[in-house]
């Protein structure tokens, strides 16, 4: 709790009204990427507890969009519209498609319970990392824009690999705001190939 409150990130988060200090995660990388536009559909990943989504909202304006998914429930945030649901039930996926129509930018923050094994939590997470560009598959309008968190590990670059794939360009990139001791690590695409 002592290094929490020492934490810059989070006490700005705190006094700017954000739910986490995730949300300059967002901030930056968009900052650095572009990946958000006024008027955009965004749907974001993994959303609990809502700091990605409040950026989000913010970026896309009156106009835009943002459809906050997550496992574990969170309270409202004004002008997000929030689903509670597993990406691995395939109901929710086919339902959440139909609701959203086309996206413009799909963001995920997902990340897996933390064992301690690094080795399992690089797999844990590459798994959700691998759902979430399932789902971006489904949803995104040709030249939308992805971003995804994945635990670095012998396995990132098969990831990105997946990712330049489906899109034009792909970039790695540890935010500023991202802890020191993490090993996390943001995978851009931009330009959804369709």
């Amino acid at each position: 709790m002592k290094s929490r409150k020492r934490d810059p990130f989070y006490r700005e988060a705190k006094a700017q009204g954000y739910r986490s200090r995730a949300a300059f995660k967002l901030i930056q990388v968009d900052a650095r990427f572009d990946l958000i536009y006024e008027g955009d559909t965004v749907v974001d990943l993994g959303a609990a507890p809502g700091g990605w989504s409040q950026v989000a909202r913010e970026l896309v304006g009156p106009e835009g969009r943002v459809v906050a998914v997550d496992r574990v429930g969170m309270p409202p945030i004004a002008g997000v519209d929030v689903w509670k649901g597993d990406l691995g039930d395939e109901a929710l996926v086919a339902d959440l498609a139909a609701a959203i129509g086309r996206a413009d930018v799909v963001v995920s923050d997902m990340s897996p319970r933390l064992s301690g094994n690094r080795n399992m939590d690089h797999e844990r997470s590459l798994a959700l990392a691998d759902r979430a560009l399932a789902f971006a598959a489904k949803v995104l309008r040709p030249g939308g824009n992805f971003l995804c968190k994945v635990f670095q590990g012998p396995h990132t670059e098969e990831f990105r690999d997946a990712v330049a794939r489906r899109f034009r360009t792909v970039r790695s990139h540890v935010p500023e705001a991202s802890r020191k001791e993490s090993r996390e690590l943001y995978v851009v695409g931009k330009g959804f190939k369709g």
